[in-house]
This record gives C-alpha cells, sequence and structure tokens, in this order.
C-alpha cells in the first residue's frame, strides 16, 4: 500500500507551498510510512508515500522517464509480461519495480497503455512539456483515487482527508 497525491494549479505557485505540501503527505503516512517523496514546479506538485517492498533502494517515487514523472499506488501482477513486451522495443530498465514498467508502458502506448495492465493500481502521469496529467484506476477500482477540480486547480490523492487541505 502505498499513498499518492497531487496538485496543478494555475492559481497556487506551489514553490512556496512546503508546509501544504507536507501536510497532505503526513495524511498519507498511513498508506506508506518508509519513505516520501515530492516533486514540486509552480504549478505541479506531486507527492508519493511508499510502503517499501520491491526495489526499496531504487524504487522511490515520483519516479522520471523523459518528461513524464509519475506517482503510482499498486501492484501490476502481468509486470514481467509487460516489461518484456517493452524491452521487445528497446526500452531497458534499471529498477525491479512495477513502477517503472507502468511509466515506461505510458512512454510506448500513451493512454493505452493502462489496457494492457492487469493489476490493482492509480496512477498519475505528469508530462512536463505538454503540462498536462493522465491519471488512471484499476477497473475494479481497488486502489482508491479521489479528485476534485474547483477554478484552475485540480487536486487528486489516495484519500479525501488529503484532498481537504487543498485551497479552495
Amino acid at each position: 500500500m502505498c499513498g499518492i497525491a497531487g496538485i496543478l494549479s494555475n492559481d497556487i505557485d506551489l514553490r512556496g507551498q512546503k508546509p501544504l505540501i507536507e501536510d497532505i503527505s503526513n495524511t498519507l503516512k498511513m498508506r506508506g510510512p518508509d519513505a516520501k517523496g515530492e516533486y514540486i514546479t509552480a504549478e505541479t506538485a506531486l507527492i508519493h508515500r511508499r510502503l517499501s517492498v520491491i526495489d526499496v533502494e531504487k524504487g522511490s517515487q515520483p519516479m522520471r522517464f523523459g518528461k513524464y514523472i509519475i506517482v503510482y499506488n499498486g501492484e501490476l501482477y502481468n509486470t514481467d509480461e509487460v516489461r518484456n513486451e517493452l524491452k521487445s522495443f528497446g526500452y531497458s530498465f534499471d529498477t525491479h519495480c512495477d513502477t517503472e514498467v507502468v511509466l515506461k508502458a505510458f512512454d510506448r502506448w500513451k493512454e493505452d497503455s493502462v489496457k494492457r495492465l492487469n493489476g490493482i493500481f492509480a496512477y498519475a502521469v505528469y508530462d512536463e512539456k505538454e503540462k498536462s496529467l493522465f491519471a488512471a484506476r484499476d477497473r475494479i477500482g481497488v486502489k482508491p483515487f479521489y479528485y476534485t477540480k474547483k477554478k484552475n486547480t485540480f487536486a487528486f490523492a489516495s484519500r479525501i482527508k488529503s484532498l481537504l487541505l487543498v485551497p479552495n
């Protein structure tokens, strides 16, 4: 179990919101007590709390590949199958975790990548160049993914309590 959250906003300079981001991260601590990570720009904050299970040293998040940054919570049952297919397209892997597989699958197949995933998951991939976000959740809805949009701010999280801290 892990916890994810994020804010995309044109109304708030998120670089100056470290206390808010820390508070949101702390609401997710029970979902991910082992490690935490953040990606912060003026208009984007991605937050991850980790329960370390696989690849403790290299599986930190948010994870980056090229222009994409991911926060991921879940378990991919067909990790090896998707990894091997990606390797056939020339992808290499630095970790043993399914997060990297999901991220590189998104790089290869974009939104259609979710159709190739078999498991329980919720994740968000931010495109730094396009300043866009793609979010997905497993078909059954096992892993939580709550979101809200108010004016020019979009926020998501694994817990509703986390969303209640977002301004407006």
